[in-house]
């Protein structure tokens, strides 16, 4: 059965193609969710939530992009949800008026891991570890993590140059990363 029957089976409320699209999508959503929400129970409740809320709103499904990246969308917004519920309310500060200025003369050394320059990015302020994770981890652009997090794609831009300013710098003082 194609991906798109398959869909269109649970578009009709087929339990077993909704099974069947659960087992094929449910560990590289907990993997999204972890990545997000670093505990395994947490993640294991969002992606269930996410799977819940991606049956009841797969008509809204249209194909434009894969099921597999309609529902991390939906998996990413549950796992900020969740994190948002958990933390007390931050004043925002307003960057708008801020200049983004290109920073690319660094590099990662090679023997850097993934998990390494993830765990670095761990260590970033929340607003600029999502847009980061987002842009780096997942493949998101600028107007899809703009959507997602709520904030302009200059607040996005803006974000995404200090959160990797502040990656360097992890980096560096790690002794993972080169340049000035």
């Amino acid at each position: 059965m194609f991906q798109i029957d398959i869909v269109e089976e649970c578009k009709a409320n087929n339990r077993k193609a909704q099974l069947k699209l659960y087992k094929q999508y449910c560990d590289g959503m907990f993997c999204v969710a972890m990545r997000f929400l670093k505990n395994s129970d947490d993640a294991e409740d969002v992606m269930q939530e996410s799977f819940i809320k991606a049956f009841q709103k797969i008509d809204q499904f249209k194909g434009e992009v894969t099921f597999g990246a309609w529902l991390k969308r939906i998996v990413v917004n549950k796992s900020i949800d969740f994190l948002k519920s958990k933390r007390q309310k931050l004043i925002e500060l307003d960057e708008s008026y801020m200049s983004i200025e290109a920073d690319d003369d660094w590099e990662v050394d090679e023997m850097v891991t993934l998990e390494k320059v993830k765990e670095a990015i761990n260590v970033l302020p929340e607003k600029y570890k999502y847009v980061v994770m987002m842009f780096l981890i997942e493949g998101f652009d600028h107007n899809e993590i703009s959507q997602v997090l709520a904030i302009t794609p200059s607040n996005c831009r803006t974000r995404l140059l200090r959160g990797k300013g502040l990656l360097k710098q992890i980096l560096k003082e790690k002794g993972y990363a080169t340049g000035s």
